[in-house]
């Protein structure tokens, strides 16, 4: 775009636009901003968890479900690459929003069209302690704490739900990997005993775990379920590689696991949760996690015993909804467990790998098993799983001006 081509859309949208001069405002539609706050502190304690994939070489040659290496036989040989069922065309936003006295700008992404993304919170990229030196997971590669630095960049306010995922299936008639291979995996409490009878194999070391067939975004908990009265629930049962092709209809992309962890920590160095180091401040429930005794117990004092609206909670001080608790959240990074001190800007992970990271947790995690609603947790799946807990939100880059 030219200067003058630039200071027309200056001119003629001025009820869309806000400077960001010495980053002091922000772009208020459809993006928010807000500085962060400390809360009292608390200690911690110890947990584990497994991971779900899917096994791609078993015995029998199919595609199949299984956890950490063991093979159940389901699904079919149906191959693994992401093919839209039709071009997708994709954008961003209309807007304009010049930063750092107009030397950045963020211009329309791709061809102009209604934006897809609900809002977005700016985020001012700095400095901060990635990881930690007091590990609770030590097989996660949860350490050593690191001096790390991010860009500017956006985050949705929201996890993506299904209705925004609807719109982009209708749009695209897209397909999703748990509904090409036929089956995914689903906590077995919330299954019906009409859809559990027909399963015989449970996952090694996690028998709460059910490969259902026809269970999908569609039919989250088998066939005889929907998502009618849940369209502002986060979507699950997508694939990594689900998430990348929302997120480039939408014109935004997956976040870093820097980001996501930057974003989740809100500039509160060093604590445990997005908002502080107390699970409950002021005695409120603040995400959606396992209360009771788990498996076998779920007191649901949060008021869910599975998903619950994205908006639910309250946010952290960046505008950021339910970053632990409710679903797993996919980053662009694969997996490593081991990191270097080494001072990193803006780092984008390993180039390559077989596994990618999520983070924050889920509505299954409980401190006595899975401990990972915390901001410098972290785990793992390969980008084909998919499973009722895993979910993603967007992030999106500021282009600069050549």
């Amino acid at each position: 775009m030219d200067q003058l081509g630039t200071l027309f859309i200056l001119l003629t949208l001025p009820n869309y636009l806000k400077l960001l001069c010495n980053n002091d405002n922000i772009l208020n539609f459809p993006i928010v901003f807000a500085e962060a706050s400390v809360d009292n502190s608390e200690s911690v304690g110890c947990g584990c968890g497994s991971n779900l994939n899917r096994n791609k070489h078993s015995d029998n040659g199919e595609n199949s479900l299984g956890n950490s290496g063991t093979e159940g036989k389901y699904g079919s040989c149906k191959t693994n690459r992401l093919i839209p069922n039709e071009k997708v065309e994709s954008s961003f936003f209309s807007d304009v929003c010049f930063v750092s006295s107009f030397r950045t700008i963020l211009k329309p992404f791709l061809k102009q069209r209604q934006s897809r993304g609900e809002k977005m919170v700016f985020i001012k990229g700095k400095q901060f302690f990635m990881g930690t030196d007091e590990p609770i997971v030590t097989a996660d590669g949860e350490s050593p704490e690191r001096t790390v630095k991010v860009d500017n960049f956006f985050m949705d306010a929201y996890e993506v739900n299904n209705a925004q995922f609807k719109q982009f299936v209708d749009d695209t008639n897209y397909i999703t990997e748990a509904e090409r291979f036929g089956d995914s995996f689903v906590f077995e409490p919330l299954i019906s005993e009409k859809v559990k009878s027909s399963i015989t194999q449970a996952v090694a070391g996690a028998p709460w775990w059910l490969p259902v067939k026809a269970s999908s975004w569609r039919n989250p908990e088998g066939p005889d379920s929907n998502i009618e009265d849940r369209m502002n629930h986060p979507v699950v049962h997508v694939s990594w590689n689900d998430a990348v092709a929302f997120c480039a209809w939408a014109g935004k992309r997956l976040p870093t696991e820097a980001e996501w962890e930057f974003a989740c920590r809100s500039s509160l160095d060093r604590r445990l949760f997005p908002w502080g180091n107390k699970m409950m401040p002021n005695d409120k429930h603040r995400m959606n996690i396992w209360q009771g005794e788990f498996p076998l117990n779920n007191t649901a004092l949060d008021g869910f015993v599975s998903t619950a609206p994205v908006d639910q909670f309250p946010s952290n001080s960046f505008g950021l909804h339910n970053m632990v608790g409710n679903v797993w959240e996919r980053t662009s990074a694969w997996w490593a467990v081991r990191h270097t001190k080494k001072y990193l800007d803006n780092p984008k992970g390993p180039t390559s790998g077989t596994e990618k990271v999520k983070k924050g947790g889920s509505y299954l995690c409980h401190k006595s098993y899975c401990y990972r609603y915390r901001c410098a947790a972290r785990s793992q799946n390969t980008p084909d799983s998919s499973a009722g807990n895993l979910g993603f939100r967007c992030a999106a880059s500021i282009p600069t001006i050549d």
